[in-house]
């Protein structure tokens, strides 16, 4: 059931940071080579904390499947406004999913919150807590949901074989939102991928894995979760910008 909004866009590794080549983030997909790769052979790759259109060019250079475009949270990285999500967002060619990472939790509010930015698919990052997903696919029938799925201990696959039912995809995560100021992903840290492995295994939709991904786990990872995607943020970043040399070295040690 892998639906167009996580269709692969062939892999470009750049050999500068000179993201401005491409004139739009269309582009930038468009451009095919042959990667020493030979094509597609690995989980999707969500690059998440897009800042501007230009990290969204140089993501999607690179073989990026989808781009995170982080709305208000209580904390961690990557946070830009409505107004720069849709303008970003409305740049992205239809095969790219382009996820608004929100953290309302109420049905009403998510959907007035992506009518805002108009996204193909959103994340939502925190637990749902009035209103219910069927609410929001009503109100949204074009849009996927993709829930995160916080892995804490056995409840967390629990929770999520339940939500499974109900949305599109899920994402798990290394966040805690039982803290005092909820900690709702960007935490650059690992958590337990035996949990995240059971949940890959009986969920009903696909699965990508987030937390502390870098170039020297990411087999690891892949080979113990069996992911169906995988999403970062900071560990292909330089001074909190998208780094070209960083992104390669992460596409390759994913797709070797």
């Amino acid at each position: 059931m892998i639906s167009i909004w996580l269709t692969y866009v062939p892999s470009i590794f750049l050999m500068s940071n000179n993201s401005n080549k491409y004139q739009t983030v269309s582009e930038a997909g468009a451009v095919h080579s042959k990667s020493p790769l030979g094509g597609f052979r690995g989980p999707r790759i969500k690059i998440c904390c897009i800042s501007s259109v230009d990290e969204a060019k140089l993501a999607v250079a690179h073989g990026a499947s989808a781009l995170g475009l982080v709305g208000p949270m209580p904390s961690g990285p990557g946070v830009i406004t409505d107004e720069l999500i849709f303008d970003i967002a409305k740049t992205v060619p239809p095969p790219i999913g382009t996820f608004l990472l929100t953290s309302e939790t109420k049905a009403e509010a998510i959907i007035a919150h992506h009518q805002k930015v108009l996204t193909n698919t959103i994340q939502i990052v925190d637990a749902l807590q009035e209103g219910s997903y069927a609410q929001i696919k009503k109100a949204l029938p074009a849009v996927k949901l993709v829930q995160v799925i916080h892995v804490i201990d056995e409840s967390s696959v629990d929770e999520a074989i339940r939500i499974s039912e109900e949305v599109d995809a899920l994402l798990l995560d290394s966040g805690n939102p039982n803290l005092a100021i909820k900690v709702l992903g960007g935490t650059g840290n690992t958590h337990n991928w035996t949990l995240s492995r059971k949940i890959v295994e009986q969920a009903k939709v696909p699965v990508f894995l987030a937390g502390g991904l870098k170039a020297e786990n990411v087999k690891q990872a892949i080979e113990e979760v069996q992911p169906f995607g995988l999403d970062l943020c900071s560990s292909v970043r330089t001074d909190k910008k998208l780094d070209a040399y960083k992104l390669d070295a992460f596409f390759k040690a994913a797709w070797s």
